[in-house]
């Protein structure tokens, strides 16, 4: 009703020359994404390609794209691929290590290769370098259960060719060939062991986002609105979305009609998917969770440390919450990160509201978050042990990783914002989901991402989920077929079940992304060839280094 005596009042307004500047006729466009971070840049990228007459526009509430979640210092820039992280291989009853997960997340990572690798042959990223570099990927555990259970991992995961060349040592020499850093002054008492991964990478999301964004503003039927603000998203007679924003810099309020409409706004994407008023958004409710590092900018310490090093969660944490000590590659130099260390705002964004909780809390997520809430409970308690850390606290935790570390080296850095969904469940109320999710319209015109790990370094085959789900019929084209093997060539197939394929995208991916060669793959279950060691790269590490 208000709707309706707003257009009827804009009408008279019109007819007497009073019109405001948002009584411009709404623009018209094929896509509207939402979001100017790493997903909706990807998904921009891929419509290009597939579909390079239609029309584009961008929406971000920040002054630059990329200033948020997938901003280099928000995040831990970790290519996941299940090469370190425990949590994606988790035991079961009988005590075995299932391995599926850590297929999964693998499989994935190798198409985010792969069409990165067709944007650099393509121009649109430039200089690898730039934004991914060969960083090996580890796990690091001590304590004789501990132990045990990272060599069962490293034996269960023989039996895949995507995680060929990975090594396993308690031999305390070895390990301190891979990171001297983490085992100098380590109590020479102390068991410990590794796996170690050549294969693993640092990657800038924020940089893809930047180059990518740069590249769709040459291209005429694209449009990036920047210090937006999406307030209202309805829909039209006509089956098109109305995407209703407002300048924040001059006020200016703007209007869009879009056939389809993409919300990756990272923790802004629940309550737009709420405006939306679709009845799948109803099902889902989220919890913010934050995070903060150490960081140490001193390069005679981060020469020292080449790989990402992955311990065990505390118990309750959030997969995000996982300790690592990082290497990372920020604004064309080496530095050291380790954490993460959970923070409670109640922010959805890290330039969001501190209402952002409460407003997104319905009628209909109410009751699935009560019940997560007494469910959780651990979860609880490790989030309120977290806040209560001191400086001398977190210091102490780094310690166990880096035992001589100094603590004037190092500063502490709020990363960015996640939101855990919680979908409501028939058995149970509601489940804490620990992945991401698309959510959509049942007709397909309309799309949202929610969710955290593994994110960002996923985008890429999340995108194709995007395609497969709210364009079915044009995927299933032998146009966009042939397009999407183009760009992908694994795509459709199972890497897993093809050691040969395996070794043929790696080799394609590193060389094109100028990262380390792959280690030669054996049969499945039979160890690979072992890969150059990282201490050996480190004899230049100016060379290795360079941007």
């Amino acid at each position: 009703m208000l709707k309706k005596t707003h257009t009827a009042l804009l009408g008279l307004a019109m007819a007497m020359g009073l019109a405001t500047t948002h009584a411009a006729e709404p623009k018209k466009v094929d896509v509207l994404l939402i979001g100017g971070g790493i997903m909706s840049s990807t998904l921009g990228v891929w419509l290009n390609e597939l579909e390079p007459g239609w029309t584009m526009e961008m929406v971000e509430r920040l002054d630059g794209v990329a200033e948020e979640s997938s901003n280099g210092w928000n995040n831990a820039g970790t290519g996941h691929s299940a090469l370190a992280e425990l949590n994606y291989t988790p035991e079961d009853k009988n005590g075995k290590v299932d391995i599926s997960k850590a297929i999964e997340i693998n499989e994935a990572f190798q198409i985010s290769r792969q069409f990165w690798s067709w944007q650099v042959k393509n121009g649109v990223l430039k200089n690898p370098r730039s934004f991914i570099n060969s960083t090996p990927h580890m796990s690091f555990l001590w304590g004789d259960e501990n132990i045990a259970f990272l060599k069962k991992r490293y034996e269960a995961l023989q039996a895949s060719p995507l995680f060929a060349g990975m090594q396993y040592s308690e031999d305390r020499e070895q390990i301190s060939k891979w990171v001297p850093l983490m085992m100098q002054g380590r109590d020479p008492s102390q068991k410990v062991a590794a796996t170690w991964s050549p294969l693993g990478t640092d990657v800038n999301f924020g940089e893809i986002t930047r180059q990518f964004a740069a590249y769709l503003q040459t291209k005429p039927n694209f449009s990036l609105k920047l210090s937006s603000e999406v307030e209202d998203i309805t829909r039209n007679e006509d089956g098109t979305w109305r995407v209703s924003y407002k300048n924040l810099k001059d006020g200016t309020e703007t209007e869009t009609d879009a056939k389809f409409v993409f919300i990756g706004a990272g923790g802004g994407a629940l309550h737009l998917l709420q405006k939306s008023d679709i009845p799948e958004a109803r099902e889902y409710a989220g919890f913010p969770v934050g995070g903060s590092f150490l960081v140490t900018e001193n390069p005679t310490v981060a020469q020292l440390h080449l790989a990402k090093a992955y311990g065990k969660a505390s118990v309750g944490a959030p997969p995000m919450s996982v300790p690592h000590l990082d290497t990372r590659v920020l604004d064309g130099k080496r530095v050291i990160l380790f954490g993460p260390f959970a923070t409670f705002s109640t922010k959805f964004l890290k330039n969001g509201s501190y209402f952002d909780l409460l407003t997104s809390t319905t009628t209909h997520n109410v009751w699935p978050m009560t019940k997560v809430g007494i469910e959780q409970y651990p979860l609880v308690e490790y989030l309120a042990g977290q806040l209560m850390l001191s400086d001398e606290d977190r210091f102490a935790a780094l310690k166990e990783y880096f035992p001589e570390a100094k603590q004037e080296d190092w500063r502490l850095w709020q990363a960015g914002q996640r939101v855990q969904i919680i979908k409501r469940d028939e058995e149970k109320g509601g489940v804490l989901k620990l992945g991401t999710e698309v959510v959509a319209s049942q007709d397909g015109s309309i799309a949202g991402l929610l969710g955290a790990s593994p994110g960002a370094s996923t985008a890429a085959p999340i995108m194709l989920t995007v395609l497969e789900k709210v364009f079915k019929d044009k995927v299933a084209s032998p146009a966009w077929q042939e397009k999407l093997r183009q760009i992908v060539p694994s795509y459709g197939t199972k890497l897993n079940d093809s050691p040969e394929r395996v070794a043929q995208e790696w080799a394609y991916t590193s060389e094109v992304l100028q990262l380390d060669p792959p280690p030669a793959i054996g049969k499945p279950g039979t160890p690979a060839a072992p890969a150059k060691p990282a201490a050996a790269r480190e004899a230049n590490p100016a060379a290795d280094m360079a941007l």
